[in-house]
């Protein structure tokens, strides 16, 4: 079976953070599985010209590949609407996309997506009992997992090699957590892009955490916004599986969903406020024995139940059956030139789009810097577009699409 993955190798598209966390852990379940996965980059946009040429190049990779099901990470609006219905509408293999940070991303990207692949899968309970509500019936919930070739069973802490750690990007409100911790005299060793380490290799994850007595999770992704009203987002990340997975013990920032996944107290350790997890760091650092017993009962936990083998047989299973209510005109893609062209043809930058990207980057630009300054530009467009003009954001005539390449 073939396999065909809309994602990046390395994170954000970026080599310089490193593998991507979707290509170190799904392409190995997939292979498990007995898929022969192809990956399509999509992160990395340097490969292409613009969103015109990344669409056509999709195109061909199906037909080219033929695949027995399209495995997709979509950040936005790199693949169109229009792409991703031509593909369903002329392919027997299923389409789905597993949803990132639904908590926040429901209200301006997953609801207007979700129409147009075969199945949704989100890791947020409350977007499965929204959907229905939208006219979606095609949102599954699926978790983040562990990597089954990174199980390993725990170390006990007599020798683990670092007493408290914590492995992912430094945003949000992790360095004030660091931070935090730090004046109260609890020092944590940080790996990960910006923090002084700098990104790790996504082979050494799993050996940092057996080798932590404590293994951090920070669950709180800061001020996030539904519309215009903000609000705090504790999220369930793959950390909290990869941990114990890997035979760590798990020190979480607690959410209303982690009792679904892990018993607390026994299985993995929850944290409410940093006193409560500087606390907690000071008993499991002195009690070895009780640390220990909760890291193995979490590994076996994660064994049984939370692999990403078992999370996309489960998925892959549930979307054959939705595909299977929608018949598609034919067992085999073929790339339609002519139907291409009309979409694509929606998808040009005139004069006045030109004028409208540089004032809305050259201000920016002066205060962030090239860089920020375009991504910033880029977002205020983003911003006003999916609230005004909703669904056609993520099409061809979508106007930051259009307007910013980045």
């Amino acid at each position: 079976m073939k396999a065909l993955c809309v994602f990046g190798e390395h994170g954000y598209g970026n080599p310089g953070r490193g593998e991507g966390y979707e290509h170190a852990n799904f392409l190995p379940a997939l292979r498990t599985l007995g898929y022969e996965p192809t990956l399509f980059e999509s992160f990395d946009r340097r490969p292409y010209r613009d969103y015109r040429d990344m669409n056509r190049a999709f195109l061909g990779t199906v037909e080219r590949v033929q695949p027995d099901v399209i495995l997709c990470v979509l950040m936005g609006y790199e693949l169109w609407t229009e792409t991703l219905d031509s593909v369903r509408k002329r392919i027997a293999a299923p389409i789905v996309n597993w949803g990132t940070d639904d908590s926040w991303k429901y209200s301006q990207f997953t609801r207007f997506i979700a129409p147009h692949v075969d199945c949704y899968a989100t890791t947020y309970a409350d977007v499965v009992a929204k959907a229905p509500r939208a006219g979606l019936g095609n949102v599954v919930l699926t978790q983040w997992a562990a990597n089954d070739a990174a199980l390993v069973p725990p170390a006990p802490a007599s020798e683990c090699r670092y007493p408290v750690s914590f492995v992912g990007t430094a945003y949000g409100n992790r360095r004030r957590w660091v931070h935090q911790l730090k004046r109260k005299g609890i020092a944590v060793e940080c790996f990960g892009h910006g923090w002084p380490r700098g990104p790790v290799a996504a082979g050494d994850i799993p050996r940092i955490i057996r080798e932590s007595v404590i293994s951090l999770n920070f669950g709180d992704s800061g001020i996030q916004f539904s519309g215009l009203r903000p609000y705090r987002s504790r999220q369930i990340k793959a950390r909290v599986f990869e941990v114990p997975g890997a035979g760590g013990f798990l020190l979480t920032e607690n959410s209303p969903e982690l009792a679904r996944y892990y018993r607390p107290g026994a299985e993995v350790v929850a944290f409410d406020s940093v006193d409560d997890l500087a606390a907690k760091i000071r008993y499991f650092l002195v009690h070895g024995e009780e640390r220990d017993r909760i890291a193995r009962a979490g590994h076996q936990r994660t064994r049984i139940e939370h692999t990403y083998v078992q999370r996309f047989a489960r998925l892959f299973d549930e979307a054959r059956r939705m595909k299977a209510g929608a018949r598609a005109e034919n067992e085999h893609f073929v790339f339609s030139e002519a139907e291409f062209s009309g979409i694509a043809a929606r998808h040009t930058r005139g004069a006045g789009l030109r004028a409208l990207a540089a004032l809305l980057a050259w201000p920016a630009i002066l205060i962030w810097g090239r860089e920020r300054g375009l991504r910033a530009a880029r977002r205020m467009l983003f911003e006003l577009c999916w609230r005004f003009a909703g669904e056609t954001t993520y099409s061809a005539a979508g106007l930051p699409g259009r307007a910013f390449y980045l």
